[in-house]
């Protein structure tokens, strides 16, 4: 899902999984697994349960808050 709306944002520009996985600084293989449902980021499964007790103005905060520190 989110790898879709990544391209979307990017107008449609294809974006292969070896990238988004390089992007993600994991391996390519562990990113397949996820977009297979092979395993699941538990990490990544943890930040969505949190933010899904926030309202989306407090989530459109923390991911702003987010793109400053990391320089975004």
């Amino acid at each position: 899902m989110l790898h879709n709306a990544v391209e979307a944002k990017n107008i449609g520009k294809k974006i292969s999984q070896a990238k988004m996985a390089e992007d993600l600084g994991v391996p390519m293989r562990t990113y397949q697994d996820w977009r297979l449902g092979n395993s699941k980021p538990q990490a990544a499964a943890a930040v969505c349960k949190l933010l899904c007790e926030l309202d989306d103005d407090e989530i459109l905060f923390v991911v702003n808050k987010m793109r400053k520190l990391l320089g975004k």
